[in-house]
């Protein structure tokens, strides 16, 4: 785990898990679905909005967007919201950001790995849930005090929430199957 590839690097490994991470991402976010919070514009608790944020920190900022981009849109299509393409985008946002900090975390059990993998989820979800909140001003209409209770506090938040807890569980679990295998 000493050595990090380029995190631009796209090619058929890359497909693949940006594959699994939508897949993943979109079945897990549909079936907790019903973990709506009360007052929102439709959001929800989402744990699974860890998965784009580990597939960025694990295989780059193009497979956490896919992951976020891809798994979002699939999950509201098969949840019967349809196609909110600022949304989409935020959730991409949510993966891209962790996986731009994947060249600095080499070791996903060193504290510093960790700490800067908390900082991208915090960076992440305040950019991707911000750009989709306040793009309900011009898609719905909607005022600022609904942007800003209604839509952004409640999934940055929730985001910030699942991914400080959940994400440094993925990452020592991602690191102690990396060593199982020898590539470590």
């Amino acid at each position: 785990m000493e050595e990090k590839k380029s995190i631009w690097k796209f090619g058929t490994r890359e497909v693949v898990y940006a594959a699994i991470g939508a897949a993943l991402y979109a079945v897990l976010t549909y079936a907790l679905n019903f973990l709506q919070l009360p007052g929102t514009g439709n959001v929800t608790m989402r744990p699974a909005i860890v998965i784009p944020m580990f597939f960025g920190i694990a295989f780059g900022p193009i497979v956490g967007f896919i992951a976020g981009f891809v798994g979002n849109i699939l999950a509201d299509l098969l949840s019967g919201y349809g196609f909110w393409f600022w949304w989409d985008l935020g959730n991409g946002i949510v993966g891209l950001l962790p996986g731009l900090f994947s060249a600095l975390i080499v070791n996903y059990r060193a504290g510093k790995s960790i700490l800067l993998a908390e900082l991208s989820v915090i960076l992440g979800s305040g950019l991707g849930m911000g750009l989709a909140s306040v793009s309900e001003r011009w898609v719905s209409g909607a005022d600022w005090n609904t942007v800003l209770v209604a839509n952004f506090l409640p999934a940055f938040l929730t985001d910030i929430a699942n991914g400080l807890v959940l994400l440094p569980l993925l990452m020592v679990a991602f690191a102690a199957v990396i060593n199982r295998s020898g590539r470590g």
